[in-house]
């Protein structure tokens, strides 16, 4: 169950933002191997005064932000932010240095769903 939350400046039209994050789950998926229906995404759209972007980086600039159970190896998470950001370069023509990648690992103690703890 991949939380998933990107972080962009304001201005994309609304397929855009959909292409982004059909992106996003499909390398999951291939990635991760996690379900079609496992979508938990979010979109974050900010002013220019509200979203700085480093040097050298576009307007394209985002973060994205996953939140995964533990245990996915190394090498399913570097595909994972490989998948990733070559597509949102080669279907959107997005820098790949415009694109931040961080990968958060709760325990699955401090997960709930349903009212239940995971761990």
């Amino acid at each position: 169950m991949p939380l998933v939350k990107i972080e962009m400046r304001k201005g994309k039209n609304p397929d855009t933002k959909k292409k982004i994050l059909d992106i996003v789950h499909e390398g999951l998926i291939e990635a991760l191997s996690i379900e079609d229906w496992d979508r938990f995404q979010r979109i974050f759209e900010y002013d220019k005064e509200n979203f700085e972007i480093p040097e050298g980086k576009t307007n394209n600039f985002m973060i994205i932000e996953l939140t995964i159970f533990p245990g996915r190896s190394k090498d399913q998470k570097s595909k994972a932010v490989e998948i990733i950001t070559q597509r949102l370069n080669e279907e959107l023509d997005i820098p790949k240095t415009d694109v931040f990648i961080i990968i958060n690992e709760p325990p699955k103690e401090n997960w709930g769903l349903a009212g239940k703890t995971l761990g």
